[in-house]
């Protein structure tokens, strides 16, 4: 018995060792957490941020065997930019600098080189004081009858955009003006180049961009159309005078068909952009059947078919479509690339190789070729790759939410480059702007994802209702309704990564311009305390007070609906204007504002921080009064930088 007694008791012993270790392993394993990944590199930061360089590729020389591209080297030091140039070739290889871009063929020549294209600013209008009494020199008035009296960041002063054409081998001087000393522009203004004309293949003619009104008409209207000026006879042609929204970049193929891109709705600046070519007199639209818009295009070598870029589910890809060549032939339009990144611009063809402008999210632009055929990418340069090299990357996820009206969104999540799902982090909402502007894998100095992340933040960034990518439906329904469904997405969006055990829901924060900055004004006045802290920059506060000041009265006048003095616009100037939910507003907010935006002007700022002010709540002002609706300059852009994230440090 005892033998057994004693049996019995070391039996009950190594038992309850067992499981006391068992217990304890358990124990360990609770209190184990995931490490982090390794990091390679350290995260970035706003200075790294600006000691990388821009690429832009310019062309490809005359036998389409290497590419020319610049580029662009921030001095911020001197608050500039530098400019080198360079050339690679098209299948890969040593990069060679060159003094200038002249190996390129110039556009500006007629094909048979006889003549030559010139653009000038021409004062077509007497608007300063000092034009109409030229003795009071010392007057700085300005004197206006319409509208159009300032745009994007610059008062009119008079003068104009002109094209003018002439014999290759003599002065400008003696040029014939093709807008004949009227009030309109092309180039257009402020963005318009060289994409705003062509000359024929045979030399004989000039197709160019022009929007042919002047004054309120002007800005109250898209309606650019394409001209055909005739060399021999002086005589112009409207080309698309049917058409009455957007027709813009016209480019020839080698067949002599002339391809350009067209809005139908007059006054709608994000309607969908379709693809349209002039064959024999007759015009096709090449995508009037395709659910999406056109973003730049270019011809194919064989000229029977163009490349063409388009956004498509949060990212920006390379489409394919034909030419019908026969009554029963049909346009059919093929996905040519796909990945996560945004080819921004395709910049030649040589063979089968397509050369392209390629960004993602954790790296600026450099220049790629991709090989038609094989499906295969290479990388053509690498300006940037010592600083990557040294910069730890974040790692992005696409996630499908719910809605409240029960469509699927997409949202790029953006974490830390040392996430833990173990450990909560502090999390941003990104509100994107436009507010027709895709949300892809873009790559921005200012509002950079990568960059935010790498402070230590989740970044949520949804691609609400008002973006393309999704649908003609999705792009339009953004449009009279900006406080309407796609605040609600914001909201489902935010929820839905809230739910998340990585996320700290105590620490969560909303940010964006222009529409982005509406979205954070409107959203501080009905987040239901979801938010700690908010920043918004260039952002519509009173949409009154923006219809009576801003500068491109069609975009108001569609997206708002019209003027506020109208009752049938009442959901625009009081239920979706932010200006009317102040009373509510309880979170601390940064507010940013350009002195020369003009697209939406500084009172803007000015009455949010006046309000936040007197509400008592902790708030800040950043005026900019040299920027426009952008940051450009280098120093301000990192003081931008500092007061972003010091913001966030002192409110999340």
């Amino acid at each position: 018995m005892t033998v057994t007694n004693s049996s019995a008791g070391m039996s009950m012993f190594l038992k309850s060792l067992f499981f006391i270790l068992i217990l304890a392993q358990i124990s360990c394993l609770a209190q184990k957490q995931i490490p982090p990944p390794v990091l390679i590199g350290t995260p970035m930061t706003p200075e790294r941020l600006w000691t990388v360089k821009r690429v832009t590729g310019l062309g490809l020389t005359r036998d389409g065997n290497n590419l020319v591209y610049r580029v662009s080297t921030p001095d911020v030091e001197a608050d500039k930019m530098r400019s080198s140039y360079y050339m690679v070739p098209v299948t890969g290889g040593p990069t060679t600098e060159i003094p200038d871009a002249s190996g390129l063929a110039v556009k500006e020549l007629s094909p048979d080189g006889k003549y030559k294209i010139s653009t000038k600013e021409v004062k077509t209008e007497q608007v300063r004081g000092t034009d109409y009494y030229p003795e009071l020199k010392k007057s700085n008035a300005w004197i206006y009858n319409a509208l159009d009296y300032r745009h994007w960041d610059t008062w009119n002063d008079g003068t104009y955009n002109h094209l003018f054409f002439g014999p290759a081998d003599q002065a400008d001087s003696t040029y014939t003006d093709l807008l004949q000393g009227m009030p309109y522009n092309c180039p257009q203004k402020p963005f318009g180049g060289d994409d705003d004309y062509v000359w024929s293949p045979d030399g004989k003619s000039i197709v160019y961009v022009a929007k042919k009104l002047a004054g309120t008409a002007s800005v109250v209207s898209t309606n650019t159309d394409l001209y055909r000026y005739e060399l021999a006879t002086g005589i112009t042609t409207n080309l698309t005078e049917q058409n009455k929204g957007y027709d813009t970049n016209p480019q020839y193929s080698i067949h002599g068909d002339l391809a350009y891109l067209s809005m139908q709705t007059d006054g709608y600046e994000a309607d969908k952009n379709d693809l349209k070519v002039i064959r024999n007199g007759k015009v096709l639209n090449l995508t009037s059947q395709w659910d999406e818009t056109v973003l730049s295009y270019r011809w194919a070598n064989d000229g029977r078919r163009l490349w063409f870029t388009a956004a498509v589910d949060g990212t920006l890809q390379v489409f394919e479509v034909n030419v019908p060549q026969t009554a029963n032939e049909r346009a059919t339009v093929r996905q040519v690339t796909q990945g996560d990144w945004d080819v921004n611009t395709i910049i030649g063809e040589s063979g089968d190789l397509l050369i392209v402008n390629r960004v993602s999210i954790n790296r600026a632009a450099e220049l790629f070729s991709y090989n038609t055929m094989t499906k295969t990418w290479r990388q053509l340069t690498d300006v940037n790759g010592e600083v990557y090299n040294a910069t730890s990357t974040c790692r992005t996820e696409r996630r499908y939410v719910t809605t409240s009206d029960q469509k699927k969104m997409l949202v790029w999540v953006v974490y830390p480059p040392d996430f833990d799902p173990n450990k909560k982090y502090p999390t941003l909402l990104y509100c994107q702007g436009g507010p027709q502007s895709a949300l892809t894998q873009f790559y921005s100095f200012r509002w950079n994802l990568h960059l935010m992340a790498s402070q230590g933040y989740i970044v949520v960034a949804p691609n609400r209702r008002g973006m393309p990518g999704h649908g003609v439906e999705w792009n339009r329904q953004i449009s009279k309704d900006w406080g309407g469904q796609n605040i609600r997405d914001y909201l489902s969006a935010i929820d839905d990564m809230s739910a998340m055990p990585y996320v700290d829901r105590n620490r969560l924060g909303a940010v964006g311009a222009s529409y982005g900055g509406y979205s954070v004004f409107f959203l501080a006045g009905v987040h239901n305390k979801r938010f700690r802290s908010f920043i918004a920059h260039d952002g519509m506060f009173n949409t009154q007070s923006m219809y009576g000041t801003t500068e491109e009265m069609f975009f108001v006048n569609y997206d708002l609906g019209g003027p506020y003095w109208d009752p049938a616009n009442r959901k625009s100037y009081v239920e979706s204007n932010p200006s009317a939910l102040v009373a509510k507003w309880d979170t601390p907010i940064l507010i940013i504002q350009g002195g020369k935006d003009y697209r939406v002007p500084e009172g803007q700022g000015i009455e949010a921080f006046t309000a936040a002010q007197l509400r008592g709540i902790k708030s800040r002002f950043l005026f900019l009064p040299e920027e426009n609706h952008w940051v450009t300059r280098p120093q301000n852009s990192l003081v931008w930088q500092r007061e972003f994230f010091k913001w966030l440090k002192e409110t999340l």
